[in-house]
């Protein structure tokens, strides 16, 4: 940065640190390329911009230049939404994908007109599943709307005519019309009936692999996540809370911090302070200094080591039963008995954005800027704050520096709004990597106890499966689920897949002063990494080879055998390996989907592990964008490898340890493994999630490549903790 002063280095857009990182290298920016730059602008900065044009429904909006612009009500957090859900709609309207622009719609919106965008939360891997049926049907209408029109210009019957690539046209006269020239007619049409929409069958563009309309901006640096966001006469807030959760605030003394350069205000929000000045940097250091005095509670005197041991005691406690099928204690005292206890940590949804947001409270309006998954509950949320009516607040719903379940619960736009109200200003409010690590509402704790008994011929005659974990819902506030079951709790467990016998699986639902939350997967995560480790554990008792121990169980599924012959097919699963390498095999279905996953892993003399080569596959029904199912795969082994590997939450006299990612450490590039992922779809009418389906398994297939190479089964994560040193015969 030698040719910049420092004021023009502050001002250093996102886009011009790119170029400038790249050409200052020397000459690294020469043949370096942006794909697709080509649709750069196929995103504006502003995901939420107003634009102008002729609107056919609440859906499309298009422009007299044939531009399509089409409203995403899910946010966009790195799945792909951004591109697949236009692509939903663009089948049926007919248009050219090279002149489509999405936009998101807005939340306010969704309130005034009487839930208009449907649900707008995005989560449970749903967003095509749940809408892809009155997307197509937004596109179908607004296309036979424009044919109506054009047909009603030229006085000829509107069948006579038809729609491609953005025109209309009248074969027998040879006449066509744009979409452009159109759109003011066709947003005046009113059908009399409904046009079918497609089946599978007919698409044209749904399945075909397309790059992603957001990449362009996030490369260029002008996508617009939460954090970028900057308003005139904008104060930045940095906020402390009490370490042990559930704690309060005694005291502090803002006179401490008043001589404080570009130090503004001390705010009190719930559970801590915030502090206003006129930089982010300032606001943090300020806060820092702050002195403040918490009553900390009678959690301030708890640890992991105690829960760990709750967990475990727990099981032998009262439980509900989730799953009941046959006589399991018959079962159990007649052969080969197996038994496993596996556990899980706390696990953090480490965003590579930190929590944050903007607001601007003003007497007869309220504007949030914030990347967030549920944007009618941060509305909610923001008037609730503000103390104003529903319909005076403006989400600016922006890009997800990722989310993971995290950004459904905005506690952020709480203390932003309050902090603005104080002030009378717009305040951009950040939590530090360190608050947004220690306050996070994690993935829970669990303990999962299996008993099981194999008959003469090495197949299970009966299961029991016993799970104590902590409640979401409880600790969400929803109050206590029916029954003592919930269903995260039990996903993967209750509905396993194999044929086993006698069946009982119970839930223990146990919460500490730590809150939990839906994390990527869900219960999914620590369930399947239980099922398939102790599935691995009946198929070695039995002396059978683990892909064809699971193949037996799954006798008469189709579809899971497509999956699971598959990935033995693609990963050489018969193929010897050398000592101290190994292979493991994992198989779970959730959100719709079913995912199979083979690991290679070296586990050296040392103990060091790598993760050598992925091969997964897949089946959820159909796909839209084979190019995104391809991508959430590879996300979720990833995220689902980190925390095999390396995560945990640890907790010390009530307070998280674990601050940044030095403590906290996720897969790097180094680290990262080969990764193939192969379609074995099964059609039909499933249309199965795929955001989060590909987590689950990479902890079990790891794990079992680990005891396939040392002989050494791992049943409590993470794997860092395992001591695997020793000669490798």
């Amino acid at each position: 940065m030698t040719s910049m002063d420092a004021s023009n280095a502050s001002a250093m857009s996102r886009r011009q640190f790119l170029v400038v990182s790249l050409s200052a290298a020397g000459g690294l920016a020469i043949g370096f390329s942006l794909p697709d730059l080509a649709r750069a602008e196929a995103i504006l900065p502003e995901p939420w911009s107003e634009t102008a044009g002729d609107e056919i429904n609440a859906w499309i909006l298009i422009e007299p230049d044939d531009t399509v612009v089409i409203r995403v009500a899910q946010s966009e957090m790195g799945e792909g939404v951004f591109t697949a859900l236009p692509m939903i709609v663009a089948e049926e309207l007919a248009c050219d994908w090279e002149k489509v622009r999405p936009e998101y719609a807005s939340a306010n919106r969704n309130l005034r007109e009487n839930n208009v965008y449907g649900r707008m939360l995005t989560g449970g891997s749903s967003a095509v599943r749940r809408s892809r049926e009155f997307l197509q049907q937004a596109g179908a209408s607004a296309r036979e709307r424009l044919i109506h029109a054009a047909a009603d210009r030229w006085g000829v019957p509107a069948a006579a005519c038809t729609a491609k690539d953005s025109m209309v046209t009248h074969a027998e006269s040879g006449r066509s019309l744009r979409y452009g020239e159109l759109a003011a007619d066709a947003a005046k049409v009113k059908l009399a009936t409904e046009p079918a929409i497609k089946t599978p069958d007919q698409y044209t563009l749904i399945g075909q692999p397309k790059a992603r309309l957001d990449t362009p901006p996030k490369l260029n640096g002008t996508a617009h996540f939460g954090i970028d966001t900057r308003l005139p006469d904008m104060l930045y807030a940095a906020v402390v809370t009490c370490p042990v959760f559930g704690g309060s605030l005694k005291s502090y003394d803002a006179k401490a911090i008043e001589g404080r350069r570009g130090v503004k205000a001390v705010v009190p929000i719930p559970g801590g302070v915030a502090v206003v000045a006129d930089r982010f940097w300032r606001a943090k250091e300020a806060a820092a200094a702050l002195p403040v005095t918490w009553d900390e509670g009678p959690a301030a005197n708890t640890d992991s080591a105690q829960f760990a041991e709750a967990y475990r005691t727990a099981l032998n406690g009262p439980a509900a039963t989730a799953r009941k099928q046959g006589d399991v204690m018959k079962a159990l005292t007649d052969g080969k008995r197996v038994e496993a206890l596996y556990e899980v940590p706390h696990l953090a949804h480490a965003p590579m954005e930190p929590l944050n947001c903007t607001a601007h409270v003003q007497p007869d309006r309220v504007d949030v800027w914030i990347g967030t998954q549920y944007p009618e509950a941060a509305l909610e949320l923001a008037a609730k704050a503000a103390s104003v009516a529903r319909e005076k607040v403006e989400v600016h719903n922006c890009f997800l520096g990722g989310g993971f379940g995290r950004r459904a619960v905005n506690d952020e736009l709480t203390q932003a709004v309050l902090v603005s109200k104080a002030v009378g200003k717009p305040v951009k409010l950040v939590w530090t990597r360190e608050e947004d690590m220690r306050h996070d509402r994690y993935r829970p704790q669990a303990a999962i106890r299996f008993e099981a008994a194999l008959g003469p011929d090495g197949m299970p005659k009966g299961l029991r499966v016993r799970t104590a974990v902590g409640s979401i819902e409880r600790s969400l506030g929803w109050g206590s689920p029916d029954k003592g079951i919930e269903p995260s709790a039990v996903e993967g467990l209750a509905n396993q897949p194999y044929e086993v016998g006698a069946v009982e699986v119970d839930c223990v639902l146990k919460n500490t002063h730590v809150p939990v939350m839906f994390w990527r997967s869900v219960g999914s995560s620590q369930n399947a990494f239980a099922m398939e480790g102790f599935i691995d554990e009946l198929a070695y008792a039995a002396g059978d080879d683990p892909y064809r121990f699971r193949r037996k169980l799954l006798a008469g599924k189709d579809d899971f055998l497509r999956v699971l012959d598959t990935i033995a097919e693609k990963s050489d699963w018969s193929k010897p390996m050398p000592a101290g390498q190994g292979r493991g095999i994992a198989i779970h279905e959730s959100f719709g989907t079913i995912v199979g996953e083979v690991a290679e892993v070296t586990v050296s003399p040392k103990g060091e592990v790598r993760v050598e080569r992925v091969v997964a596959a897949v089946d959820c029904g159909h796909v839209v964008n084979p190019r995104t199912v391809e991508m959430q795969i590879e996300s979720g082994v990833v995220y689902g490898l980190s925390a095999a590997l390396f995560g945990e939450i640890t907790i010390d006299k009530g307070a998280v340890v674990q601050g940044n990612f030095d403590d906290y450490q996720v897969v790097r590039l180094a680290d990262m493994p080969r990764i193939e992922t192969h379609l074995a779809l099964s059609g039909g009418s499933k249309w199965g999630g795929i955001g989060e389906p590909g987590t689950p398994p990479i902890a079990p297939a790891v794990c079992n490549a680990i005891f396939a190479a040392t002989g050494k089964r791992i049943r409590r994560l993470p794997i860092k903790d395992f001591d695997l040193s020793g000669e490798r015969s």
